[in-house]
């Protein structure tokens, strides 16, 4: 046996040291004189060449001689590259770059060609030609382009949504991201749009627990977020506008060679982040200012059919009280025009409902509390809560809010929100009344009562013209209380749950004395 352990035989290259470090770089470098003949190539220029349909002149003991315009394919190629040697030559430029397509048979690539003078003291030798990919910047800078161009187009939020999938997908290797957006009335963020992540959770729930510390966190840092989880690397950025945050957005992305890699996709994605914010606060303007027109289309429609009603209505109303007192001995004919007067009672109703909704006054603006307009409406609808024996849990801030209102005109919202909350209650049941500062430093409320639940299929019309889950409803008071709202700037949302009941919340933004 052998006392000795046997080394492997170590070669080593002899070549010259410049030659093993043109060779190692990972792009394309060669050398021609001053009329274009080819004096020397890299080892990777020959791979490009054997890749892109040159393997006829790939071996640099091949080309060393060659006319480099005989590999150029097209007249334009060869005139850039006369145009950048002269250049140089004349000491115009000290250096030429443009990029240009190489389309292999698998995919579209982008390089960028650099070309700089060979000098001996002032007299120009030669050229040196330097390739590199850039492929994967281009995307990114094409896909800001598109991006740009698609979202000014965009007023749906649909099509917003799919613009920036389309786009992200395009820009930043990942495995999917996620849009959630800012509920100002509860501070919490809301899945909106979510493409990939199936590998991460089957429900939005489950994910939107996961990410809220990372959206928090972005949303009050106005800041990008990095985090190594279990899935990968997510991205985290803030979706503002000018107003303020208004979401964000996470991005799932796939491992990164360099951090400056790392460092241009997020920049990417901080741009498409922004341009998405916008596109969002566009669409969402474009569908406010689509709902007030339709509403005032139906109002100019309301008008006009209430008008023509009230006369007929008042000469039946007339007729049938005339009527009632000749008919008192005939308890059969007063039994029907009591439902006449009845039914043109619940009809008056409605008009005045319409008249009021087609041809509302005016909104006077002025800096008020509007926790002094509920005092005077829960004040004034005190019947109406004893005939129920309903009481009122109440809970305010302790210093008044300053807000832009019409005393008269929101405690017609007030008072509507109050009926409905006191006809949808049992008996002896208790309303939350609660109303506090909102994160935008506006005025934000909540009444919340124990009643049934409003079935899933009918919240989401609750707000419509004409709707109505009562008996004798108008279908008008929420449509109207939702058209003052949109006059003040503000909001009015409504919720239900069969665990909670129903609970429907008011904002108004901070008021600015003028």
């Amino acid at each position: 046996m052998s006392d000795y352990t046997t080394l492997p035989t170590i070669t080593l290259d002899r070549s010259p040291f410049s030659r093993r470090l043109l060779d190692a770089l990972p792009m394309t470098i060669w050398s021609v004189d001053l009329d274009g003949r080819l004096t020397s190539a890299n080892r990777f220029w020959s791979q490009f060449a054997e890749q892109n349909g040159a393997a006829a002149i790939a071996a640099e003991s091949a080309v060393v001689g060659c006319s480099v315009f005989e590999s150029v394919a097209d007249d334009a190629s060869r005139d850039q590259i006369e145009r950048a040697m002269t250049l140089l030559r004349h000491h115009r430029v000290p250096v030429v770059r443009w990029e240009f397509p190489c389309n292999s048979p698998t995919e579209e690539r982008v390089f960028l060609m650099q070309v700089t003078a060979l000098q001996s003291g002032a007299d120009v030798t030669g050229f040196v030609f330097c390739t590199v990919d850039i492929t994967s910047s281009h995307r990114s800078r094409e896909a800001l382009i598109d991006t740009g161009n698609a979202l000014a187009e965009t007023i749906v939020l649909d099509r917003v949504y799919e613009e920036v999938a389309r786009q992200l997908r395009r820009a930043v290797p990942s495995n999917g991201f996620v849009i959630a957006l800012l509920d100002e009335e509860s501070t919490n963020f809301r899945i909106t749009h979510k493409h990939g992540y199936e590998h991460v959770a089957a429900d939005a729930v489950s994910l939107e627990l996961r990410l809220t510390p990372m959206w928090a966190e972005a949303a009050a840092t106005r800041q990008v977020c990095r985090s190594d989880s279990e899935v990968g690397l997510e991205i985290t950025v803030p979706l503002m506008t000018s107003e303020g945050v208004r979401g964000a957005l996470t991005l799932c992305a796939e491992p990164f060679e360099s951090m400056q890699r790392l460092e241009a996709a997020q920049r990417v994605v901080v741009v498409i982040a922004a341009q998405t914010a916008v596109a969002i606060e566009r669409a969402r303007l474009v569908q406010r200012v689509e709902q007030k027109r339709r509403l005032e289309a139906i109002g100019e429609v309301a008008a006009g059919v209430a008008h023509e009603l009230r006369n007929p209505l008042f000469g039946i109303s007339s007729a049938a009280q005339l009527l009632q007192l000749r008919s008192a001995e005939d308890s059969v004919v007063e039994k029907n025009v009591g439902r006449i007067l009845r039914e043109v009672e619940r009809l008056s109703r409605m008009v005045t409902s319409l008249l009021e909704f087609g041809r509302p006054h005016p909104v006077r603006l002025q800096l008020g509390d509007p926790d002094a307009v509920w005092d005077d409406i829960l004040d004034g609808e005190r019947a109406r809560l004893e005939s129920k024996r309903l009481t009122i849990h109440r809970v305010r801030q302790p210093s008044a809010s300053r807000c832009l209102l019409d005393a008269e005109q929101l405690g017609q919202v007030f008072r509507n929100v109050l009926a409905n909350a006191c006809d949808a209650s049992p008996v002896g049941a208790a309303l939350q009344l609660q109303s506090q500062s909102s994160p935008s430093g506006g005025w934000r409320c909540r009444v919340s009562n124990g009643g049934l639940a409003i079935p899933s299929d009918v919240l989401p019309h609750v707000f419509e013209f004409f709707f109505s889950t009562k008996v004798d409803g108008t279908g008008i008071g929420l449509a109207l209380c939702q058209r003052i709202m949109d006059e003040h700037g503000g909001t009015i949302n409504i919720e239900s749950t069969p665990e909670v009941g129903t609970t429907l919340t008011l904002t108004l933004p901070a008021g600015i004395a003028s």
